[in-house]
């Protein structure tokens, strides 16, 4: 009767830990995609300042990509418009019975701006993949 009962209670503290470590992976998750938006609307920010003044060039863009932890993958640009399509990344810690590990989050969005009335207008999208198209 007592081994079932330490086995019972053993089993029964195995899972809240590990309901525990869940929740605390799913909020450290959720921590670095709100991170990912926040580094997602500097960027847009930063490079419809830079549009003011013509559309920066594709270099530029991919400066201003990595000062908002994120990579150009793609780069198009008309008279009239760019678009652009960056992947955003942040780290985050997962937790494991074995220990803790670093693990990264990745989003990507298309942006696009074109002139609007009083200044640049901008359309975001994100995507469910990240592909250089």
């Amino acid at each position: 009767m007592v081994p079932i009962l330490l086995v019972l209670l053993a089993a029964g503290t195995l899972m809240i830990m590990s309901h525990r470590q869940d929740d605390a992976n799913e909020r450290h998750e959720n921590e670095a995609l709100e991170q990912i938006t926040r580094h997602a609307q500097s960027y847009e920010d930063d490079v419809q300042n830079e549009a003011r003044n013509g559309y920066p060039s594709e270099d530029r863009t991919r400066a201003i990509a990595q000062r908002n932890h994120s990579r150009l993958i793609s780069y198009g640009q008309s008279a009239q418009s760019l678009t652009t399509v960056v992947e955003f990344s942040a780290t985050y810690e997962d937790t494991s019975f074995f220990g803790t590990s670093p693990s990264m989050a990745y989003r990507c969005y298309v942006f696009h701006f074109q002139p609007a009335k009083g200044g640049t207008g901008r359309t975001t999208l994100a995507l469910q993949e990240c592909n250089s198209t």
